[in-house]
C-alpha cells in the first residue's frame, strides 16, 4: 500500500478558495438530493477534556474520505490547536488508501465556506457591514472567504481578547477592532459567530432588520446562538440532522421539528426560495457536514497530483 501524504503547509497551497465555493455548491445540491452516502457522525469523549469525531462521505465521482476531528478547548493553554484533524481518501473502486492529508485547515476553511455560501443566498444585495465574533482559527476563515461574496466596505471583530481582535483585524484594511461584541454586532448586515462558547454570545436586540446571522460553533449541550434567534429567524443548515441531537446534530437546534429547517442545497439549486424580503432575519447553523471534507479533500489531491507535491509512503 503507498499513501501520498501532505502536510498542511501542502494542502493551505492546494486548496484553491474559488474551487472550493464551486466544489461545495454542487455537494450541498448533492446532499439534499440524496446523492451523498455520509452515516451520522460518532465521538468518544473523554470527560473534561474534549472529543473525537469520526466522519465518514462519498459521493460518486470523489474519493471515499473519512476524517477524525478533535476538539480540546484546553489545549489553547498549552500552545496547542483546539482543533487538529486528519483525513483519509480512500479509492471507490478497490478500497485502496490513496492518501493521508492534514486536515485542520480543511476544516477551517470549508466551514467559513458553507457560511459564505449561505450568506451568497440569504444576505441582502446592499449588504456592506460585516461583523466577525471570535479571532481565532474560524474568525480568520471567515475574514478570507465572506468577503468573496459581498463587497463589504467595513469589517468588525470581536473576541474575547481585544488584541486578538487588533491582531485579525490588521489583516484586512477594512477592518477594525471593537470593544464588544455588542459594539460589533449593531448596525451589521451579516453578523458570523466563530466561537467556542456554551452559551449564546449574541442578543437578538442587538441585530438590525435584514441581518443574516452565522454561527459555526459546536460546543453541546449549549451553544453560541440563541435560540430567539433561531425561533425568529428563517432558518437554513446544511442538513436537517441539524435537528439531532449531539454529535449527530446540534445543541442549539435539539428538539426543534426539523420541518423549520431549509437546507442549504436547496437554496443552491433554486429549489428553495431565499429571502423573503429586506428585513426579514436570516440565519445559517453550521454543524459541518462529512460532504464538505470529501469535496474539499479532493480538490487537495487532485491539485497535489497534478503539480506533483507530497511525499510517498508505503505501509
Amino acid at each position: 500500500m503507498e499513501l501520498l501524504l501532505l502536510s498542511r503547509g501542502e494542502v493551505e497551497s492546494l486548496l484553491d478558495v474559488g474551487e472550493l465555493l464551486e466544489g461545495l455548491e454542487g455537494g450541498f445540491i448533492a446532499l439534499s438530493e440524496g446523492k451523498v452516502q455520509a452515516p451520522p457522525r460518532s465521538e468518544v469523549s473523554v470527560p473534561g477534556a474534549g472529543n473525537l469525531l469520526l466522519k465518514p462521505a462519498w459521493l460518486p465521482g470523489h474519493p471515499m474520505t473519512v476524517k477524525l476531528v478533535s476538539t480540546f478547548v484546553g489545549n489553547s493553554d498549552r500552545g496547542l490547536p483546539t482543533i487538529q484533524a486528519l483525513i483519509t481518501l480512500v479509492d471507490p473502486a478497490t478500497g485502496t488508501p490513496q492518501a493521508v492529508m492534514d486536515g485542520s485547515y480543511i476544516t477551517a476553511m470549508r466551514t467559513a465556506a458553507s457560511a459564505a455560501l449561505s450568506a451568497r443566498c440569504l444576505a441582502r444585495r446592499d449588504a456592506r457591514v460585516l461583523a466577525i465574533i471570535g479571532a481565532g482559527v474560524q474568525g480568520q476563515a471567515h475574514l478570507k472567504l465572506l468577503p468573496r461574496v459581498r463587497e463589504f466596505d467595513e469589517i468588525r471583530i470581536a473576541s474575547l481578547r481585544f488584541t486578538d481582535s487588533q491582531t485579525l483585524a490588521a489583516a484586512d484594511v477594512r477592518a477594525h477592532a471593537c470593544e464588544s461584541y455588542q459594539e460589533a454586532v449593531h448596525g451589521a448586515d451579516v453578523v458570523c459567530l466563530c466561537t467556542t462558547s456554551v452559551t449564546p454570545v449574541i442578543s437578538i436586540d442587538w441585530l438590525s432588520p435584514g441581518a443574516h446571522v452565522t454561527s459555526v460553533g459546536y460546543a453541546p449541550p449549549g451553544g453560541e446562538l440563541p435560540i430567539e434567534v433561531v425561533m425568529q429567524g428563517r432558518l437554513v443548515v446544511e442538513s436537517r440532522l441539524a435537528f439531532e441531537p449531539p454529535p449527530t446534530g446540534c445543541g442549539e437546534l435539539t428538539g426543534l421539528d426539523p420541518a423549520m429547517g431549509t437546507e442549504l442545497g436547496a437554496l443552491l439549486s433554486g429549489k428553495a426560495a431565499a429571502r423573503a424580503s429586506d428585513t426579514e432575519l436570516t440565519v445559517f447553523k453550521s454543524m459541518g457536514h462529512a460532504m464538505e471534507d470529501m469535496v474539499a479533500a479532493d480538490i487537495v489531491y487532485r491539485n497535489a497530483l497534478q503539480r506533483g507535491i507530497g511525499r510517498r509512503a508505503s505501509l
